[in-house]
């Protein structure tokens, strides 16, 4: 009897084999959804954030089903937290067809919409209190937290309000605000996105949502309240209305990845501000843009998706952005394969960015702070 209990356990072993030990890193994934955003965080402890879901309508589907790729290479059967940044289309759109396919536990935005708009109170009003109503709902404020094992996630602006005191080791002097010109106060949703700081170990992150020029003024004028980054996932798609000197200089980041769209961001007024940044060393894209021109596209291999019809080269010259409204052309598509940049990031500070379209990567060692 005993022989084959020893035996039936074997068996068994065989048939069942052990757990895997989870990643070790910290693994951000930053998901192609045309010029909107979806930003995946997976911890070591397999919890998980993400940041918007992309755009909505007819390319709401589409969307999520790049976001549920991301999850599924990740392991995850849920998302532990969603963050909203605020409530444009390209960031909250695509919100119910997600929570249609996977729990999400936790939803996280700013409050109130400031830009009335029909689809979006609709939305508001009558959507989103049903995709909620078994999770938990957080209307956050700056310096407020969310629950992650080994990592530490703060919010540092919310509803057009930002940080009052500088986060553990910031709070020094930032040089670049004597030079500061506000530009024209933003009276969008823009200006009152959810911003985060995520600090693994040594490593960390900046991710800001579409947060425009002003309000960063606020959080890092005088004192830089943020401290310095490894990694700044690039507010507002790369755009000018936003990434002021006095932000992306203070941060100092590393890498900075851009979830930009072929006729969306990447403009050159904001990227000779990024490509000035002290000790930058990469500038990633979601997209090629076409509104960057030679002389302000990163190279190929950082670039992870181009349109289904794409150009034979990258036309010299930056393209003007179209007048916004229903009469401006329709920008390039991409519906086919879409890829994401992922980064693994270890505790230690080292981490490593991988373009998911040609497989090009590149680690960035551990520095001092």
């Amino acid at each position: 009897m005993r022989v084959l209990t020893i035996v039936a356990a074997a068996a068994l072993a065989i048939a069942v084999p052990a757990a895997q030990p989870r990643d070790k890193a910290l693994n951000i994934y930053v998901v192609d959804v045309e010029g909107g955003n979806a930003t995946l965080f997976v911890a070591p402890s397999g919890g998980s954030v993400l940041i918007d879901t992309g755009n909505g309508g007819q390319a709401a589907a589409r969307d999520v089903d790049r976001i549920m790729a991301a999850v599924k290479d990740a392991g995850l059967t849920q998302i532990d937290h969603l963050v909203t940044t605020h409530w444009h289309g390209d960031h909250y759109g695509g919100m119910a067809e997600l929570a249609a396919r996977l729990p999400i536990r936790h939803f996280v935005d700013h409050g109130a919409n400031v830009q009335p708009a029909a689809l979006v109170d609709e939305f508001l009003n009558k959507v989103y209190p049903t995709v909620y109503a078994k999770s938990k709902r957080t209307v956050v404020k700056p310096g407020d937290t969310l629950p992650m094992q080994g990592v530490d996630w703060r919010v540092v602006t919310a509803a057009g309000n930002v940080l009052s005191s500088p986060l553990p080791g910031a709070g020094a002097s930032n040089p670049t605000c004597a030079s500061s010109k506000p530009q024209e106060v933003d009276t969008t949703e823009n200006a009152q996105s959810v911003g985060s700081v995520v600090t693994f170990g040594r490593f960390r992150v900046a991710h800001l949502g579409d947060l425009t020029w002003n309000k960063e003024l606020d959080l890092m004028c005088p004192m830089n309240r943020i401290g310095t980054v490894d990694l700044f996932v690039v507010s507002h798609h790369g755009q000018p209305s936003s990434n002021s000197p006095q932000l992306v200089h203070a941060l100092e980041s590393r890498a900075a990845i851009i979830n930009n769209g072929t006729r969306k961001g990447g403009q050159p007024d904001a990227m000779r501000v990024i490509y000035a940044a002290p000790r930058l060393e990469d500038v990633w894209q979601l997209h090629f843009s076409l509104l960057s021109g030679q002389e302000f596209t990163p190279p190929g291999l950082f670039i992870a998706n181009s349109a289904d019809d794409a150009p034979g080269a990258m036309p010299v010259a930056a393209l003007t952005p179209p007048a916004p409204g229903s009469g401006a052309p329709p920008p390039p598509v991409h519906n086919g394969p879409a890829h994401w940049i992922k980064v693994a990031a270890a505790s230690d500070g080292s981490f490593t960015v991988t373009n998911g379209r040609n497989g090009f990567a590149k680690s960035y060692a551990a520095r001092s702070r």
